[in-house]
């Protein structure tokens, strides 16, 4: 069984999209459609941007879903998948792909995403820190004890948990955790703290405009992050994303649940390999491989 996976952000970088854009008609029609929908010429910045450009939340989102998305449309007959699911922001270019949204609603839902988090990271200092070689019990326990708000975010693999909050409260976290064995303490360079309470006040301004969008019956099941489960039921994938916000992304669980699914193959669609190096963490064996189209 075909997994095919879709990064989140921090895969971007300067020139992404620009060969689907030379080789595909159905590309340029689809990225002509994102500049109507976003307002300004996305590919220009993708193309020719610089790194502190796409850096900015209102163009990473839309330009990682974007070149997940018209390459997987660009795929055509070969894309086949039987289970998709996508690291954070990843999960609405899965949902594109599965056809739970069309392209346009999904890119509007991303817009709106990027702005409300950008508006929730404007209200507090907040950001992230990436947490190695310490079990996931020991780092939810220590968050657990911090005064302020901290918490577990992001699980990427076995020994590898980024955590979410206040700067005080991460930073503070950081100098618990390596002094309980952490192998490294790293704060990240994020504009805030996703995937934590602090973004309330996004996932309330996103939960309306998701509850007045389609959702269509999928193709295959996504599994999603706040719960690392096959989900088929429309308002359960509503549901789910719209709690994904200010929950964690499991998504050692999810990696872990295609794997005992049935997955014997890990296609990402999308900017990097970082999620293929994730299931290999996580087994060793299994075949990945980098979605492209024929020149």
């Amino acid at each position: 069984m075909k997994a095919y996976v879709f990064p989140g952000q921090g895969a971007q970088f300067t020139g992404m999209g620009k060969d689907l854009y030379e080789q595909s008609e159905l590309a340029r029609s689809m990225f002509a459609k994102a500049n109507d929908i976003l307002g300004f010429d996305i590919q220009q910045i993708m193309f020719e941007g610089t790194e502190e450009a796409l850096k900015q939340t209102n163009v990473t989102q839309p330009a990682i879903f974007l070149h997940s998305t018209i390459l997987a449309a660009c795929l055509g007959d070969s894309f086949q998948p039987d289970m998709v699911a996508g690291h954070s922001l990843g999960e609405f270019s899965a949902l594109v792909a599965n056809k739970t949204l069309s392209f346009e609603d999904g890119l509007r839902l991303v817009a709106q995403r990027a702005a409300a988090m950008q508006k929730a990271c404007e209200l507090e200092p907040s950001t992230m820190a990436a947490i190695l070689g310490l079990e996931d019990e020991v780092v939810e326990r220590v968050c657990s004890e911090i005064d302020g708000v901290v918490v577990a975010a992001n699980y990427n693999c076995p020994g590898q948990l980024v955590i979410s909050g206040s700067v005080a409260a991460v930073e503070a976290a950081c100098a618990a955790l390596t002094e309980a064995g952490a192998k490294r303490a790293l704060v990240l360079q994020v504009g805030g703290a996703f995937h934590s309470p602090l973004m309330e006040p996004a996932r309330e301004e996103l939960a309306a405009a998701i509850e007045a969008t389609h959702f269509a019956t999928p193709s295959c099941p996504v599994y999603q992050n706040v719960n690392a489960q096959a989900v088929t039921d429309p308002g359960q994938i509503k549901a789910n994303l719209v709690t994904q916000l200010t929950g964690a992304v499991r998504w050692t669980q999810i990696m872990q649940n295609m794997l005992a699914d049935g997955c014997s193959e890990v296609i990402e669609v999308g900017p990097g390999k970082v999620l293929q190096g994730l299931f290999k963490k996580v087994d060793r064996e299994i075949p990945t491989a980098s979605a492209s189209i024929a020149q």
